[in-house]
């Protein structure tokens, strides 16, 4: 997102809430980095925005948000489903897809996004919090993530209808709270997401930030399409057995330490090495977002290699 932002020249507040600014950018990375895919991810806040978080768009920096929603766990009280019509963000993100369509077409594969519940709800109350929230309030915390989901499928529904071939899903936070607690409160939920994403005709892309190591057989049993696997998970290969029908995992080369920091040859036996342990049903990216620091030459070598490999 920040890369893509930098080498476009543009500064990052307009990426984030200027829909023809963050698409152009993105059509422009795609185009001079032979990628596959554009998208609408710029931060987390479109939806917590329109539950009422106050958020500061920094000229040319990740936004930040002005405290939060949830000051006590009694604030879930007055959570409601926010309407897309009222929303600034989450209209703006339905313009870029449209602008996506209407532009590239079917050219690259165009991926929406909408916020898992436990991400969503880390925002709006803060990630200690809502940690303890978990295990001290669990039927508010229910009623809360219900309504995260209600608002998510609303808003799948209106990017899938504008031309999304895809829809990420990010609860980047799920990493945090173990597997108990994840099959708790989120699985079922990303399933739900997932399942209807799939109603549409679409399909479903799965980003948990982290060392997901302990969660990965319940991701890759949501049925999304495409689970996202970071750096640093340090077995990759051990999760391709798992896959079922004609599942994906993306990743997971260290965006830090191999794409920015190091040299063209890391990077091609880096890439290499992931293919390799992932038989043929990996997508070949980061294990997370490319930086801005990261360097012409290196992101280009990056995806040179990437465009060799063959099946």
């Amino acid at each position: 997102m920040r890369f893509a932002a930098k080498y476009a020249g543009v500064k990052y507040r307009d990426f984030c809430l200027d829909y023809k600014t963050k698409c152009d950018a993105m059509i422009k990375c795609a185009r001079d980095f032979s990628l596959d895919w554009v998208t609408v991810m710029s931060d987390p806040y479109a939806e917590a925005e329109a539950f009422g978080l106050k958020v500061d768009y920094i000229e040319d920096s990740l936004p930040l948000q002005e405290g939060f929603l949830f000051n006590s766990i009694h604030d879930i009280d007055r959570l409601a489903v926010p309407e897309i019509k009222s929303s600034g963000r989450m209209l703006s993100r339905i313009n870029e897809i449209e602008y996506y369509s209407k532009t590239v077409g079917d050219k690259y594969f165009t991926v929406g996004w909408v916020e898992g519940p436990l991400a969503e709800y880390a925002d709006l109350r803060g990630l200690q919090d809502a940690c303890f929230d978990l295990y001290d309030f669990s039927a508010k915390i229910n009623r809360a993530f219900d309504i995260f989901v209600e608002n998510a499928i609303n808003f799948i529904t209106r990017q899938v209808k504008a031309g999304a071939h895809c829809i990420g899903i990010g609860d980047a936070a799920c990493s945090q709270i173990g597997p108990e607690l994840y099959r708790t409160f989120c699985f079922k939920r990303e399933k739900i997401l997932v399942e209807h994403i799939h109603s549409l005709g679409a399909l479903a892309k799965l980003h948990i930030c982290g060392n997901t190591s302990e969660i990965l057989p319940d991701m890759i049993k949501t049925g999304a399409d495409i689970i996202d696997i970071d750096h640093l998970v340090p077995e990759i290969d051990k999760y391709i057995p798992l896959l079922k029908g004609k599942q994906v995992v993306s990743g997971n080369t260290d965006p830090v330490a191999v794409i920015q920091d190091s040299d063209s040859a890391v990077i091609t036996a880096d890439v290499l090495d992931c293919f390799r342990k992932t038989k043929g049903r990996g997508i070949v990216s980061a294990g997370c977002e490319i930086t801005p620091g990261t360097s012409i030459a290196n992101f280009s070598a990056y995806s040179q290699f990437a465009g060799k490999l063959k099946f």
